[in-house]
């Protein structure tokens, strides 16, 4: 979980050097190459070589080694006191163990009469902001269980070509925070539009208008200053929010905010309504899903499209989400498609557990890709195994939460006779907070023509 190169303040060793742990070392690298040695009954088609298999130690590496201490009360000493010392840990040991060891446990969140929660954010280890197909921006509080609805901004409404806009508000679809965690990025009042708020206080700084002539599905930030969105109307639009703009003005006894204009507007070719993007911080580039099974590449330089590249007999492929070290996941109807960022080629396939249930939302938390469904479950995918993360309590078992079951209020064409219905939810999106011990959860039902909303907490 954490390790940390010890200096010694007094003496020739620090007190975790004890001659016993290389003896305890050496005997379980005996213990592994002797596994490894014997002869299985079905040789591997793949076979990956460590370090620690080699025969011998050097004098070097074993003084290193007992140096070192994996004790994480000595990490988080050496993190207060801020000395020199080599320090690390892995980010998403505590998720793994929470999940592996059965540990969440789901606190249901009540939405009142709200739709459908499509996107959702960690603004703080106490708040949430998300966003709803009935276009509210609101903050949740975990700790006092409190819901905020933050006012929505407006433009001009109007179209690129200068004439008026009609009134659309049909959801805000995302939400992003720029690695600085200083400016908030998602939909308008307007549902062609983009608002931007400050943090931590959501004051309004600004509306971009006269970019896209339909909804925004998603954003991303390239950096603090600028941003990339992508709309239905196949077109994808460059912003930028200086540090003029996102300064602090004097107080004012009523919130103003600017309008501001696209720096760029491109379309995206071999595109069919722009779904979801990402950018890819290894690779420095920005991928764009589009709903007619296309993924495409821009150069984040230049904002320029470089390649565009069908996906394999993919159906209802409407999320995106990037790891660190530049693998894309796309999911799909059912399936979860791996690709290779450098060729674009598919890794490989994660079949759902569950036939039909239709990947709703994907997010990396290390070598860990969690899958939120159709059916109201969340699954979790473990790279480096190649297999979905397994219980520590029950080897049988993979690891998944079922979320509760919420009320769908639907049309009368639909359900006559009927006001509240249970459903099973879908979980569209889906973000860890900070520590990645906590999971936050949303969604609502998949029918277009049904009403309702799910949200829940996990710790």
């Amino acid at each position: 979980m954490a390790e940390t190169q010890r200096m010694t303040v007094y003496g020739r060793y620090p007190p975790c050097a004890t001659a016993t742990r290389l003896e305890e070392r050496r005997a379980r690298r005996l213990a592994l190459r002797l596994e490894r040695n014997r002869k299985p009954d079905k040789p591997e088609d793949f076979v990956c070589y460590e370090s620690s298999d080699d025969e011998s130690e050097t004098i070097t590496e074993g003084r290193q080694f007992l140096r070192t201490s994996f004790n994480f009360v000595d990490y988080v000493r050496a993190r207060e006191t801020n000395t020199k010392e080599v320090r690390k840990i892995n980010q998403e040991y505590g998720s793994r163990h929470i999940l592996t060891h059965d540990l969440f446990k789901e606190y249901s969140v009540s939405l009142n009469n709200m739709n459908k929660v499509f996107c959702s954010q960690w603004l703080s280890d106490r708040q949430v902001v998300f966003g709803t197909k009935c276009n509210k921006l609101m903050v949740y509080d975990v700790a006092t269980q409190k819901l905020d609805q933050i006012p929505s901004l407006h433009g001009r409404q109007l179209n690129p070509g200068g004439g008026p806009l009609p009134d659309q508000q049909c959801g805000i679809h995302s939400v992003q925070i720029n690695p600085s965690r200083t400016l908030l990025a998602t939909g308008a009042k307007n549902s062609n539009e983009i608002a931007i708020y400050r943090l931590p206080t959501l004051d309004p700084v600004c509306v971009g208008e006269s970019g896209h002539r339909d909804w925004v599905f998603d954003m991303c930030w390239l950096d603090d200053e600028f941003l990339v969105s992508g709309s239905r109307d196949t077109k994808m639009a460059l912003w930028r929010i200086d540090s003029d703009l996102a300064e602090a003005p004097d107080k004012a006894d009523v919130p103003t905010h600017r309008l501001i204009q696209p720096l760029c507007v491109k379309e995206c070719r071999s595109a069919q309504k722009v779904r979801a993007i990402a950018f890819n911080k290894a690779y420095n580039e920005i991928a764009a899903l589009s709903l007619n099974s296309f993924i495409h590449i821009w150069s984040a330089d230049s904002f320029k499209q470089k390649i565009s590249r069908k996906l394999p007999a993919c159906q209802e492929n409407v999320c995106l989400a990037v790891q660190d070290d530049g693998v894309y996941a796309v999911g799909c109807r059912s399936y979860t498609l791996l690709l290779d960022a450098r060729t674009l080629q598919p890794i490989k396939k994660i079949p759902s557990r569950y036939s039909g249930c239709g990947i709703r939302s994907a997010s990396f938390q290390g070598s860990v890709l969690t899958i939120g469904t159709g059916l109201g479950m969340l699954m979790f995918y473990d790279l480096r195994a190649q297999k979905y993360l397994e219980s520590s309590i029950n080897s049988n078992r993979t690891v998944a939460l079922k979320a509760s079951k919420g009320y769908v209020f639907p049309d009368e064409e639909y359900i006559d006779g009927f006001q509240n219905v249970k459903y099973t939810p879908a979980i569209y999106t889906h973000c860890y907070d900070a520590s990645g011990t906590r999971l936050f959860t949303a969604g609502g039902p998949l029918p277009a023509n049904l009403y309702g909303n799910y949200a829940g907490l996990w710790q």
